[in-house]
């Protein structure tokens, strides 16, 4: 017994029914290679999905969000585009002949927005510079947007909601219509458009931001009438984030972001080699003004800054050159060849040249903290000193100050480790090809996107908190906000008082 018991015991294993206890049948392993192998499958393609879809396919905004086996690289990313009708944007961008009186704004369209492509020349790159124009900045953003590797056509899981009016184009068709009806008539159209969709409507338009290639003056107009359209002062577009070539100091949900220059780098290696070459330039100047003179008085800190420049042998300008105002050759090389670069208002605070300076890894010297300090807080180090110089402009209008004597003053090792910093803050101010790929470093487009959506966050959890989330006031003290240090929420008393 005890011996047909052991066989019994041992044919379990062996016998035709036994395998099933002990040892999986042959379809078990097929079955988990089969699940190994898809995973993989689905694994790569998903990695690999970004640089594909950019090759293969034009993004649409309203794209299927990707599946992501693993991690999801995109979460806290993503961004919802709305699909504007034309007449938001296209049919703004087709008025492109009427933009500017005895101009025709087409060309500087083209590439979008960057302009026609410019031959290599003594002072650009030997390829990605543009003739890009200053108030191109809707086109540029929203062709970034179009390739972002984030887009979705989700709502629900966007981190932020972005709106591609071209207001700028708007107001500068309308910006001298004394009928104040027919100068509101699409900003209007536009705000009510956007109150009216769910998207909206989930948080009020405050996870919402546009990009408005002018100046926040240009957005204002009060009740009474003046310069301008009403836009930015709607309700639901007060609610959102605004960005702006030039943002108010005394508004709380507007935000300045860099004039776009003439360099748009594809790769990572153009930017090194761009970087390396203002490292070693020569610059035979102590300083350097690119810019022209303006009617009226002589007591102004532009009209001292080129008296003094003519008057030093150590001061280089074309206040006087035929053609070089239009030569982005010619303004390049005028910059490169200066170790400071003096910046005074434009036309209104902010310039242009600010960007084409720091681009020529010249540093800049200022006469007004609006020009770029509580202007450009994203982009730019809150330690103003560490890469430009602060003049006041009363002093030099007032001819209590030399610009020459000022700059003598900072050491030579002092000016190497500022113009160092410059160099560093390159790729922060500039607009790269929205076609690159593969490349690591963070541009202007970059920082802002980042920036507004930790913005949105924060607004998010103070929702959900249920409190309305404050990172600035209108007023007086609205400046003072951006400039806070992280973690801190109070004001006080603040060096750029006297000026603001």
């Amino acid at each position: 017994m005890e011996s047909n018991a052991a066989n019994d015991r041992h044919s379990v294993g062996e016998g035709s029914g036994g395998v099933n206890l002990l040892r999986p049948p042959r379809i078990f392993f097929l079955t988990m290679l089969s699940i190994v192998f898809w995973a993989l499958i689905f694994y790569f393609i998903s990695t690999m999905q970004g640089n594909m879809a950019s090759l293969l396919l034009k993004p649409s905004a309203f794209s299927l969000t990707p599946f992501r086996f693993g991690r999801d690289r995109c979460v806290g990313r993503y961004i919802y585009m709305y699909d504007l009708p034309p007449r938001f944007t296209a049919d703004l961008a087709r008025e492109c002949g009427k933009l500017v009186i005895g101009m025709d704004m087409c060309k500087p369209m083209e590439n979008d927005g960057f302009g026609p492509p410019l031959p290599p020349g003594d002072s650009l790159p030997e390829k990605g510079a543009y003739d890009t124009d200053q108030y191109m900045l809707e086109l540029i953003y929203h062709a970034r947007m179009r390739r972002y590797e984030c887009l979705t056509a989700d709502p629900s899981i966007a981190a932020a909601m972005y709106v591609p009016f071209y207001a700028g184009f708007d107001a500068a068709l309308n910006l001298m219509k004394s009928n104040l009806s027919a100068r509101d008539a699409l900003p209007r159209d536009m705000a009510d458009w956007l109150v009216r969709r769910p998207e909206w409507r989930a948080m009020g338009g405050r996870d919402h931001f546009l990009v408005a290639g002018r100046g926040t003056w240009d957005f204002v107009r009060g009740e009474g009438g003046g310069w301008g359209s009403a836009f930015m002062t709607y309700p639901a577009v007060r609610n959102t984030t605004v960005l702006t070539i030039e943002a108010s100091p005394w508004l709380g949900n507007d935000f300045g972001v860099p004039f776009p220059s003439h360099f748009h780098p594809s790769s990572d290696a153009d930017v090194l080699r761009w970087q390396d070459r203002m490292r070693r330039q020569d610059r035979r100047w102590l300083r350097g003004f690119a810019g022209g003179s303006r009617p009226g008085s002589k007591r102004t800190v532009r009209a001292q800054i080129i008296e003094q420049c003519g008057s030093s042998s150590s001061c280089t300008m074309f206040a006087s050159a035929t053609g070089f105002h239009n030569s982005p050759d010619g303004i390049m090389g005028l910059l490169e060849s200066a170790e400071f670069c003096v910046e005074p208002c434009g036309d209104s605070y902010t310039r242009k040249s600010t960007f084409d300076a720091i681009l020529a890894g010249c540093i800049p010297v200022f006469f007004h903290p609006i020009s770029a300090y509580i202007q450009y807080t994203w982009h730019l180090p809150r330690d103003y000193r560490s890469y430009s110089v602060f003049i006041p402009q009363d002093d030099v209008a007032k001819r209590n100050a030399s610009i020459e004597e000022t700059l003598r003053k900072i050491p030579p090792a002092k000016v190497a480790r500022m113009r160092e910093e410059v160099i560093r803050l390159i790729p922060r101010v500039m607009y790269r090809d929205p076609a690159a790929m593969d490349v690591t470093f963070k541009d202007a487009f970059d920082v802002s996107v980042d920036a507004v959506i930790d913005r949105v966050a924060k607004r998010r959890r103070a929702a959900a908190e249920g409190r309305e989330y404050q990172d600035s006031v209108d007023g007086p003290a609205s400046w003072k906000y951006d400039l806070l240090e992280h973690g801190h929420k109070d004001i006080g008393p603040h060096e750029f008082d006297p000026y603001v």
